[in-house]
């Protein structure tokens, strides 16, 4: 403070030339609190294309975190897995390479075992339900906080996928049809289980190779939510859409936790008052606009195959008695029995 004081009072000696010269100066004398702070711009990444409802959603949530910290801090979205796919973004988070990422929930089971479970197989019937588990079970937000506590990966809000369902060359109307068939899949212990369930013989690889590993016959196709079919064209190659809608498929959004704690209260508020409203976004997003993206890939050459859902339904059954064995009974029942308590 002496210095600038000093400064100060050389700029009354010399006069207006003397004061112009020596503003400079005392600009970089002042504390930094004196002086305006530039923005922060933290790096969003996901897998999406830039026509999926998650590059919306996450353009939303970029907007909105300018405006409720008043220009502190920017978001920079990066789609189609620029920066890293869905596994490797998780793991940025935790060395604080990444600030933000959205994806499914079976991706963040690496690091806590038991969310595999939020996976398992007709657990939700209806979005509804679903955005009720998510947002109530307190079974789910005890887990989310583990993960936030351990593992350094901070759920902020859960946005919209959908359910799962499959793309694939051919149609099948029952587990005996695909005995065998190789189906492009997620790396994760439940998926591999209520697929091989199923019938299907599962290729673990990211999204972002499964198109051209469809084109070129290495998997006879593919399981996501609608939406995704739709953004990533999948549609394209492998364009029987069946839909057995066989896992809520949610994707959390999630803040690296050496981000979060950098950041002031006003804007930790800001932050989450923009992740809450690109959830609500995203949700109606999704859910308003399946029928929508369903009629338009029919009109580019998709076939819808109707199926009996209770076939596949039965067919996974095992996958609940094995998830006992693996979890614990009183783990699972408590979740199912939350699960079916939302179903109102």
């Amino acid at each position: 403070m002496n210095r600038v004081r000093k400064l100060l009072r050389m700029m009354r000696a010399l006069g207006a030339a003397g004061s112009v010269l020596l503003a400079g100066t005392a600009a970089v004398a002042l504390p930094a609190t004196a002086m305006a702070q530039a923005p922060v711009t933290l790096k969003f990444n996901h897998t999406d294309t830039p026509i999926g409802a998650r590059q919306k959603a996450a353009e939303l949530f970029a907007k909105k975190v300018e405006e409720y910290t008043q220009g502190r801090i920017k978001v920079q979205i990066f789609h189609s897995g620029q920066l890293a796919n869905d596994t490797k973004s998780l793991e940025q988070l935790q060395l604080g390479g990444l600030d933000f990422a959205v994806t499914g929930a079976s991706a963040y089971a690496p690091h806590l075992r038991e969310l595999n479970l939020l996976s398992l197989p007709y657990l939700v019937d209806s979005y509804e339900q679903g955005w009720r588990l998510y947002d109530e079970s307190k079974w789910a937000q005890e887990h989310f906080e583990k993960l936030a506590a351990s593992k350094g990966i901070r759920i902020l809000s859960t946005w919209e996928a959908g359910f799962r369902s499959f793309s694939t060359k051919r149609p099948f109307t029952s587990p005996e049809d695909i005995k065998g068939t190789k189906l492009r899949a997620f790396k994760n212990d439940m998926f591999l289980q209520l697929l091989g369930a199923m019938g299907w013989n599962a290729v673990v690889m990211p999204v972002t190779e499964a198109y051209l590993a469809i084109q070129q016959g290495v998997v006879e196709g593919q399981e996501n939510p609608i939406d995704t079919i739709y953004s990533q064209k999948f549609y394209e190659v492998a364009p029987v859409l069946t839909l057995t809608e066989h896992v809520y498929s949610p994707i959390p959004m999630a803040v690296s936790d050496r981000t979060w704690k950098k950041l002031s209260p006003a804007d930790q508020a800001g932050v989450s008052k923009a992740a809450v409203e690109s959830s609500a976004f995203s949700r109606q997003e999704v859910k308003n606009n399946d029928d929508k993206i369903l009629a338009e890939m029919v009109s580019k050459g998709a076939k819808v195959n109707k199926v009996d859902k209770a076939v596949f339904r039965k067919a996974m059954e095992p996958v609940y008695e094995t998830a006992r064995k693996d979890y614990g009974k009183d783990v699972v029942d408590r979740l199912m029995a939350e699960a079916a308590a939302l179903k109102r």
